[in-house]
């Protein structure tokens, strides 16, 4: 599909253009949503463009938020991105966003549960970016990211996905259960911003590391 939005070609100009889309507007603690801060968005999203895995391809997002992985990857001349996420209100917010900047012929959101998404539904994916719930927070699900990396990796050939760097071993030992080889490991110190009222900083910084994932289960 063509977009009125001109493929950018410097990381610096994605990391920009990131910038101008919106956190979530009305934050649910039992989702444990926050925003993917643009300078760590940019360099995923780049890296994943070197190793072409978002120009024309289709490209997906779940639990997308307000959409900085799938509009990212628009932006980047992927031939398809969709994001999904249970919110309606942040989904609200990404197809805004993503009508605003002239994305939105190649873009679309969709508010769906995870655990209800089917890859006879859902095929034909290239890439998966995700930034699932890491679980630390109370009100979260124990193991809530573990759904997710089982849904990209059957839904995606390449998956890029967040987690805490302390859980490394786990993520590269479930990913190999599940027919996937990471091929690439990324480290960032990702800074939360006070989000909730139980926040007493006004910022905490995480140690995260991203995988890439190439499933080797055809």
């Amino acid at each position: 599909m063509k977009t009125n939005f001109k493929p950018i070609k410097k990381q610096r100009h994605l990391e920009m253009a990131l910038e101008s889309i919106s956190g979530h507007p009305k934050p649910k603690i039992e989702l444990e949503q926050y925003h993917t801060p643009s300078i760590i968005a940019s360099d995923v999203l780049w890296n994943a463009y070197n190793l072409g895995d978002i120009e024309d391809k289709n490209v997906i997002d779940l639990g997308c938020g307000t959409g900085i992985f799938a509009l990212g990857s628009s932006m980047l001349g992927a031939k398809c991105a969709c994001g999904i996420d249970i919110d309606f209100d942040t989904l609200t917010t990404a197809q805004e966003t993503s009508e605003k900047l002239g994305l939105s012929e190649n873009t679309n959101f969709i508010e769906l549960d995870i655990n209800n998404i089917s890859s006879e539904e859902i095929k034909c994916m290239d890439t998966c970016i995700q930034n699932p719930p890491f679980g630390s927070q109370l009100k979260v699900k124990k193991g809530a990211d573990r759904i997710f990396m089982e849904k990209a990796i059957h839904i995606a050939k390449v998956v890029y996905s967040f987690h805490m760097a302390e859980t490394e071993d786990f993520v590269e030992n479930y990913f190999s259960n599940l027919g996937g080889k990471i091929t690439h490991k990324f480290y960032y110190t990702f800074s939360i911003p006070r989000t909730y009222s139980f926040h007493k900083q006004e910022a905490k910084k995480i140690e995260v590391i991203v995988v890439r994932v190439e499933r080797i289960n055809k």
